[in-house]
Order: structure tokens, then sequence, then C-alpha cells
């Protein structure tokens, strides 16, 4: 099914989440969830409850802060931001996702060897 959207692996959406903040700054939950999936060329749809999931996650680990502001449309927000706790969080998972993607590829690779 080509049309179907990904499913995220667990963890992946944090280190999303922690990326879009370090490379953005301070956003609300909304204008993350938007990069994301604006980012993965809509591959990745993103709800209210999965995206604000993370967020709570990610800050009860203190990967996030959150702070209370005004949006564009003049509304109320939290906005999160990532600590240095998150950054370091960040880079180790970045590093094991490059081992896995490169493992997998391996294996993938030696699959069509046999055929």
């Amino acid at each position: 099914m080509p049309d179907s959207k990904l499913d995220l692996l667990q963890g992946t959406l944090d280190l999303m989440v922690l990326q879009t903040l370090d490379v953005l700054g301070p956003l609300h939950g909304y204008g993350i969830a938007r990069r994301i999936e604006q980012l993965s060329g809509n591959e990745v749809l993103l709800n209210q409850g999965t995206i604000y999931a993370s967020l709570v996650r990610l800050q009860q680990r203190r990967w996030i802060a959150a702070e209370w502001g005004v949006s564009d449309n003049n509304r109320k927000a939290k906005f999160y931001s990532i600590t240095k706790a998150g950054k370091r969080q960040m880079k180790e998972d970045q590093t094991q996702w490059e081992r896995l993607v490169a493992v997998i590829t391996r294996v993938l690779a030696a699959s069509g060897e046999r055929g």
C-alpha cells in the first residue's frame, strides 16, 4: 500500500521532536507536529494526542522545558524548548539510529544476494 502513512517505531517521534526543537528553537506542540509532517513529505501525520504524549514524556525526562506564551494567532500556548540533557540524549539517539539503519541496510542488501 504505497498510499499508507508510515508507522513510527518507538522512540522515533521523541527524537524528531528533540531535533526539531534543536534546529528551530522554542515551538508549541502544533508547530512541532506541522514541521515534522512537512519534513516527512506528509508521510508522517501526527494527531494531537500523539504529539502531546511525546511532549509530556520528554518533559518528564527533563529533555525539554515548557513555558507559556502567545502563539502567532494571539492564543495562549505552551512553548517547548530542548534542554542541555535533551541535546545530549538527542545526540545519543541519533548515533543509535544511524547504527540501526546501517545494520538494516546490510541485512536487506544481503537478502537480495541469494535470490
